[in-house]
């Protein structure tokens, strides 16, 4: 059973900062960085969580993931298509896959993930997109396709959105800016944890 709050952070000191408060699910997203520096945080992510007895999801980077023993990773739809998929398989590491529309959601639970995500539910900051908020009723319509799949919502998630996202379905809630650009991430992440636990 995967923990409700999943917060995603760019760099390993984020996730330094997140594992005190009881964070127990993490992504690390670590983008534009050289290889070397990628690893250089995936390791230190990976030690912060193994010392916090939490889980580390390493977003894309699946062979440093397998070289530096990491068992989670997340890869999207463009990741999938470079990804090699038989080495991913045959290393035991467990797969959250990001989908948007029904050949993707199709695709994404022909590998057996350890969870599939849907977004943006929302509009989001994060990133340009070319898909429109999703809504909660696609959350709860992508529950009832995805069985005991865990469902993660993801995009334009807060903690005041958090609640609606649970009840249409999804059994786990994904953030990022709503952490990052609050004035005070820690309390932020409380509140999450509380909204979600």
């Amino acid at each position: 059973m995967l923990p409700r709050f999943y917060p995603i952070f760019d760099s390993a000191s984020w996730i330094a900062r997140a594992l005190p408060l009881g964070v127990k699910l993490v992504q690390l997203r670590s983008k534009d960085l050289s290889e070397d520096h990628t690893r250089a945080e995936i390791i230190a992510a990976r030690d912060f969580c193994r010392k916090a007895g939490s889980t580390l999801v390493v977003n894309d980077y699946w062979q440093i993931a397998i070289d530096e023993g990491i068992d989670f990773i997340h890869l999207g739809q463009e990741d999938l298509d470079d990804a090699d998929m038989p080495a991913i398989q045959r290393a035991g590491l467990r797969l959250g896959v990001s989908t948007h529309d029904d050949e993707e959601l199709e695709r994404g639970l022909s590998f057996d993930p350890a969870y599939i995500a849907l977004g943006p539910v929302y509009p989001t900051i994060l990133k340009k997109m070319k898909w429109t908020e999703q809504g909660l009723d696609k959350v709860t319509e992508w529950k009832a396709r995805v069985g005991d799949t865990p469902l993660c919502a993801i995009g334009g998630m807060t903690v005041e959105r958090a609640p609606g996202a649970l009840e249409a379905g999804a059994d786990i809630v994904s953030a990022v800016t709503d952490i990052t650009l609050n004035k005070d991430p820690e309390a932020r992440m409380r509140a999450w944890m509380e909204a979600t636990g």
